[in-house]
């Protein structure tokens, strides 16, 4: 995670958009006391959109749990998606 102030983004916005995209990086940009920007890509923001709707049913996050729940103690099936 990446912080910096209002007053140096400006000056090197470029670099920070830059390092953002290109590193997966999260920006703060600070604004003051406990106010500030947080600036991220769109295949971040994309990936968060997608998790946040994945657990906004308590069924869903029943589901995810009992999968994560398989995987940990083995209980899993392999398949071959194609047959030769």
């Amino acid at each position: 995670m990446l912080t910096t102030s209002i007053s140096d983004f400006r000056k090197d916005i470029k670099r920070y958009l830059d390092q953002v995209t290109g590193n997966f990086e999260t920006l703060i940009i600070n604004r003051g006391k406990d106010n500030g920007v947080v600036i991220m890509s769109l295949s971040e923001y994309n990936s968060l959109c997608a998790t946040q709707h994945e657990l906004s049913s308590k069924e869903n996050i029943k589901r995810l749990d009992a999968a994560i729940e398989k995987l940990r103690s083995g209980d899993v099936l392999s398949k071959s998606l194609m047959e030769e």
